[in-house]
């Protein structure tokens, strides 16, 4: 079992930047791959970001390519979302998932356990 928890989410306004933690703990968390969801009011949870075990390999949704950066401190046991350059259409319930496979994958049903999600908010 792995419990995580996520943190770092708030209201900021459009073009600013935030940076979400997501805190692993009760297994082996080097070992799982992990991702970034989100979902807005209204709509289906979407990836927007995943990372491999190493943190060698990462993908993103087109929609925060090169504006967002995930990353992982396996000696933390924590992954990050940095998020950049910000906009309205951000706003959402961002939530952390882990995978028992070593690798990310972009289809949310490919995760073992969810945290319980943070709220992130971008003002026009």
């Amino acid at each position: 079992q792995v419990q995580l928890v996520e943190s770092g989410g708030g209201l900021v306004q459009a073009g600013g930047s935030l940076r979400l933690s997501c805190a692993a703990s009760g297994s082996t968390f080097r070992n799982k791959g992990m991702g970034w969801f989100r979902q807005a009011p209204g709509k289906e949870r979407e990836f927007v970001a995943g990372i491999s075990w190493s943190g060698l390999n990462t993908n993103y949704a087109n929609s925060v390519k090169d504006r967002f950066t995930i990353s992982r401190d396996n000696a933390k046991n924590t992954v990050y979302l940095q998020m950049n350059s910000l906009k309205p259409e951000d706003t959402a319930v961002y939530y952390c998932a882990a995978s028992e496979r070593n690798y990310y994958n972009r289809l949310d049903a490919s995760y073992d356990y969810w945290g319980q999600g943070t709220q992130v908010t971008v003002s026009s």
